[in-house]
């Protein structure tokens, strides 16, 4: 199963414009889509789901979702138990926050910092922030994730540069 990961889109209606073309053809051929909160508008998920099946989390800046998205959500993927949550907090802890969090995890995917990262926590999940596709901050390009489950297993877990747009 292929799974296409991103977060902090940050974008609405005005601005589906500032998605980078390639996210949307990822999307169309991924088999599912996570987005990690900071979706902002619904026509983000819209534009999404348009292309396959989207599971989403609720976000800091996700105003206009509050009531139609989950806070956290665990979904099971091609055998492989997937959790997810937009604020992981302070670098910090991580780990362990994560493993209490969802102690039966294989992968966590969260986001809010925008910075990308695929980390295995030792006797515990992989951890997954794709980034931002949209809004880089501190990093030097816009970045998605990308996992590909089979049989309960992650075969292939990534970080992939997306863009350029100036964010």
């Amino acid at each position: 199963m292929n799974v296409l990961v991103v977060s902090d889109t940050h974008l609405g209606p005005e601005t589906l414009d500032r998605m980078p073309p390639e996210v949307w053809d990822m999307a169309r051929e991924a088999d599912v889509v996570l987005h990690a909160g900071d979706v902002v508008h619904p026509a983000v998920l819209e534009e999404l789901g348009e292309r396959g099946p989207v599971h989403a989390v609720l976000g800091n800046n996700d105003h206009a979702l509050r009531g139609r998205l989950p806070e956290r959500l665990q979904v099971e993927l091609a055998g492989v138990r997937v959790a997810m949550v937009h604020d992981s907090g302070l670098r910090a802890g991580r780990a362990r926050r994560m493993v209490q969090w969802f102690p039966d995890a294989d992968v966590v995917v969260f986001g809010h910092s925008h910075e990308p990262l695929v980390e295995q926590v030792e006797d515990g999940p992989l951890l997954v922030n794709p980034g931002s596709p949209t809004q880089r901050r501190r990093q030097a390009v816009h970045t998605v994730a990308f996992l590909e489950l089979l049989d309960g297993r992650i075969e292939r877990a990534e970080v992939v540069e997306v863009g350029p747009l100036a964010g």
